[in-house]
């Protein structure tokens, strides 16, 4: 069977640049799914291959376009999608989640979601007043929450954020850290503030906690309080037992919201000691209102080896 070859002119360089990614690292991405040869000569765009590849992977390439189009350079995660997109016939719906921007960074960086599950994961959040999401690093399970978290305050649909997590990290208790208090929970709930810092100016921080708009605390610091007309998420809830889940998910008060988050393949609890987040899956999961997102290495969203690195571990541990 006899190549082909078609040319797709990219409307500027900074489009150009967007698709083939940094050192155009899409290229063989692209090039190694679909078997075409993609060579890219300034704004033109050359695919060389079979009939039915070289139709493919301009279907991969024109199902991107609001992406490239933007100037933004294209992640792996944003190919896999369009790649499952094109191949299960769901161009029409990847590019609808293209166009669905949840926020913007204080930076100007328009946040979306990048996968079918990360979509569904939002749509449950604003659909359901529980919802766990469990899945591996790098998935966007803190980061997607922490949006929709800060985007309910500041359109005043909640009176404040509540951000918390086990204080579990590879057998350390809080009593041997220096410091008082907020010190010594710091680092610990580092990965939600990071979350924070992308759209409230790090200087205002301070002063929303001080007037109770955002709280940061310790999940045994939730013991006996209801919580109202809040956005509540539960970070690293694998490292939860199950009384100390129960005892967050039972917190819930009118008007609030609650996410709770974790990957049940890092767990810090001892070994004979069950995941409150193992648990609370089984019991839960028939509950009417209640939601549960699962992601894989699919979904991973980080540095392309992240995906690799966990795909790995997968592997290892069958």
């Amino acid at each position: 069977m006899s190549e082909i070859s078609q040319t797709i002119q990219l409307p500027s360089i900074e489009s150009a640049i967007a698709l083939a990614g940094i050192g155009e690292a899409n290229l063989p991405i692209i090039s190694r799914h679909t078997g075409v040869k993609m060579v890219l000569r300034g704004q033109q765009l050359l695919i060389l291959g079979q009939e039915k590849a070289v139709a493919r992977t301009m279907s991969i390439v024109r199902s991107l376009h609001d992406l490239w189009e933007e100037g933004k350079p294209l992640s792996e995660a944003d190919l896999m999608t369009a790649f499952q997109a094109v191949d299960t016939g769901r161009i029409e719906e990847y590019q609808e989640l293209q166009k669905d921007v949840l926020a913007r960074t204080r930076k100007g960086e328009l946040i979306r979601a990048k996968t079918f599950k990360q979509k569904q994961y939002v749509k449950a959040i604003q659909n359901h007043d529980i919802t766990f999401c469990i899945g591996p690093a790098g998935t966007g399970k803190t980061f997607l929450a922490a949006v929709l978290a800060v985007k309910t305050l500041l359109n005043d649909e909640c009176d404040r954020i509540i951000l918390t997590r086990p204080a579990v990290e590879a057998g350390e208790k809080l009593g041997f850290l220096p410091g008082d208090l907020q010190q010594k929970v710091n680092p610990f709930l580092r990965p939600l503030y990071d979350a924070l810092y992308e759209f409230i100016d790090a200087e205002k921080i301070p002063d929303l906690m001080e007037r109770g708009k955002i709280e940061v605390a310790p999940l045994a610091y939730m013991r006996g309080r209801t919580l109202s007309n809040a956005f509540v998420i539960v970070d690293e809830a694998q490292n939860t037992t199950p009384a100390q889940l129960k005892m967050v998910l039972t917190r819930l008060g009118f008007g609030s919201k609650m996410v709770v988050t974790g990957d049940i393949t890092q767990t810090d609890l001892p070994k004979q000691q069950d995941s409150g987040l193992i648990v609370a899956t089984r019991i839960l999961k028939s509950v009417e209102g209640i939601a549960f997102c699962h992601f894989s290495q699919a979904d991973v969203v980080r540095h392309p080896l992240v995906q690799k690195i966990v795909a790995a571990y997968e592997k290892f541990e069958r």
